[in-house]
Protein backbone atom coordinates (compact mmCIF):
# COMPACT_ATOMS: atom_id res chain seq x y z
CA UNK A 1 0.00 0.00 0.00
CA UNK A 2 1.22 3.29 -1.64
CA UNK A 3 1.70 6.06 1.41
CA UNK A 4 1.23 9.93 0.90
CA UNK A 5 2.55 11.97 3.48
CA UNK A 6 0.32 14.84 5.02
CA UNK A 7 2.54 18.07 6.77
CA UNK A 8 0.74 19.80 9.36
CA UNK A 9 1.63 23.14 10.65
CA UNK A 10 0.96 23.27 14.14
CA UNK A 11 1.95 26.27 17.04
CA UNK A 12 5.01 26.01 18.88
CA UNK A 13 3.06 25.75 21.98
CA UNK A 14 1.51 22.68 21.12
CA UNK A 15 5.00 21.19 19.68
CA UNK A 16 6.28 21.55 23.02
CA UNK A 17 3.13 19.97 24.73
CA UNK A 18 3.07 17.32 22.54
CA UNK A 19 7.10 16.56 23.41
CA UNK A 20 5.89 15.91 26.91
CA UNK A 21 3.94 12.53 25.52
CA UNK A 22 6.93 10.75 23.27
CA UNK A 23 4.86 7.94 24.09
CA UNK A 24 2.30 8.68 21.94
CA UNK A 25 2.96 7.55 18.16
CA UNK A 26 1.49 11.05 17.43
CA UNK A 27 1.47 10.08 13.22
CA UNK A 28 -0.89 7.38 14.05
CA UNK A 29 -2.94 8.88 16.64
CA UNK A 30 -3.66 12.14 13.86
CA UNK A 31 -4.27 8.64 11.41
CA UNK A 32 -6.61 7.09 13.59
CA UNK A 33 -8.75 10.12 14.01
CA UNK A 34 -8.75 11.44 10.42
CA UNK A 35 -10.79 7.98 9.66
CA UNK A 36 -13.21 8.28 12.67
CA UNK A 37 -13.50 11.82 11.10
CA UNK A 38 -14.36 10.91 7.63
CA UNK A 39 -16.65 8.07 8.92
CA UNK A 40 -18.81 10.90 10.68
CA UNK A 41 -18.78 13.06 7.24
CA UNK A 42 -19.98 10.21 5.57
CA UNK A 43 -22.68 8.89 8.11
CA UNK A 44 -23.59 12.83 7.97
CA UNK A 45 -23.70 12.81 4.90
CA UNK A 46 -25.92 9.56 4.53
CA UNK A 47 -28.49 11.16 7.22
CA UNK A 48 -28.45 14.47 4.66
CA UNK A 49 -29.90 12.11 2.07
CA UNK A 50 -32.21 10.43 3.84
CA UNK A 51 -33.82 13.24 5.43
CA UNK A 52 -33.54 15.77 2.24
CA UNK A 53 -37.08 15.19 1.79
CA UNK A 54 -38.69 15.26 5.41
CA UNK A 55 -41.25 17.24 6.63
CA UNK A 56 -40.11 17.09 10.39
CA UNK A 57 -39.46 20.08 12.12
CA UNK A 58 -36.37 20.51 14.75
CA UNK A 59 -39.50 20.07 17.54
CA UNK A 60 -40.54 17.02 16.12
CA UNK A 61 -37.26 15.90 16.00
CA UNK A 62 -36.15 16.61 19.58
CA UNK A 63 -39.52 15.42 20.67
CA UNK A 64 -38.74 11.94 18.69
CA UNK A 65 -35.50 11.39 20.37
CA UNK A 66 -36.80 11.78 23.87
CA UNK A 67 -39.37 9.43 23.10
CA UNK A 68 -37.07 7.23 21.60
CA UNK A 69 -33.97 7.56 24.42
CA UNK A 70 -36.52 7.32 26.83
CA UNK A 71 -37.58 3.78 25.66
CA UNK A 72 -33.97 2.40 25.51
CA UNK A 73 -33.67 3.45 29.51
CA UNK A 74 -36.64 1.87 30.02
CA UNK A 75 -35.54 -1.55 28.17
CA UNK A 76 -32.31 -0.92 30.25
CA UNK A 77 -33.59 -1.05 33.41
CA UNK A 78 -32.93 2.42 33.83
CA UNK A 79 -36.10 3.97 35.03
CA UNK A 80 -39.04 2.26 35.77
CA UNK A 81 -42.69 2.16 34.22
CA UNK A 82 -45.28 3.68 35.96
CA UNK A 83 -47.68 1.58 37.37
Amino acid sequence: MTRTTLTLAIPPKLKKEMKEFREVNWSEFVRQDLEARIRKLRLLRRFDELTKNSTLTEEDAIRIGREINKGISKRLGLIKEKS
